[in-house]
């Protein structure tokens, strides 16, 4: 952890020693009583935390906390479910590197029991997305949907923003080569990719395609390479 991230609720009450931040405080940064570390509120402000005293149960902790953060990236990824573990990746690394919001949707090729998985229904997926704010030591984390439809998704997005979804058939140019303003949203299809009437209903409401290239990557790896090329498009690197 580069930043230890706290929850608004958690401010008012001890840290228990058996909560893995308190561990890493003592076993890892070896802080003392009276000792500092950096501390973070979950889209809120970064700061000093303190660990005011350590008890047989849990650990006393204050904190001074600095400017406000900046507004969330703007940058929207709608991917297609995928197997729960390349959703793991996806989700802690994208919020390491940085968007605003990530939509996990039904695609027509997904697997039905990916939206079953207990990485949605146990909220497990809120805690890739710390894992990755803390890798970077930012305080920010994406919003996330999942289990909706893509028409319900599209339909739900704001007017006026650039539109891209990622092909490696039927993309007419690369990523690398389109002329971008934000904000931006970056569509991908399942492991199997976009089945004929995803791509229709992607074309008709405003989506360009585009491709990384003649390598067929993994998803998680796509979704990472193409965040980052429009990241760097956007004077966001």
């Amino acid at each position: 952890m580069n930043l230890i991230l706290f929850e608004p609720a958690e401010l008012v009450a001890p840290l228990p020693r058996s909560d893995p931040r308190a561990a890493h405080l003592l076993g890892v940064l070896r802080r003392s009583a009276g000792d500092t570390f950096d501390a973070g509120l979950i889209n809120g402000p970064r700061g000093k935390g303190t660990l005011v005293a350590i008890g047989d149960q849990a650990l006393t902790l204050s904190f001074a906390w600095g400017a406000a953060p900046p507004p969330p990236e703007p940058i929207a990824l709608l991917i297609g479910l995928p197997r729960p573990q390349t959703a793991r990746d996806i989700l802690r690394e994208v919020t390491a590197l940085g968007a605003g919001a990530l939509h996990f949707f039904r695609a027509e090729k997904s697997e039905a029991s990916y939206a079953q998985s207990s990485l949605w229904s146990s909220g497990e997926w809120r805690r890739h997305l710390i894992t990755g704010a803390e890798q970077a030591f930012d305080t920010r984390v994406p919003a996330v949907t999942h289990g909706q439809s893509l028409a319900t998704v599209i339909a739900a997005l704001p007017p006026g923003v650039a539109r891209l979804a990622l092909d490696n058939y039927e993309s007419p140019q690369a990523l690398s080569a389109v002329t971008l303003a934000s904000p931006v949203v970056l569509a991908f299809g399942p492991e199997r990719g976009w089945s004929a009437a995803e791509r229709d209903l992607l074309r008709a409401n405003g989506f360009a395609f585009a491709h990384l290239g003649p390598r067929v990557l993994r998803s998680e790896t796509a979704v990472i390479a193409a965040l980052a090329v429009v990241r760097a498009k956007l004077g966001l690197l």
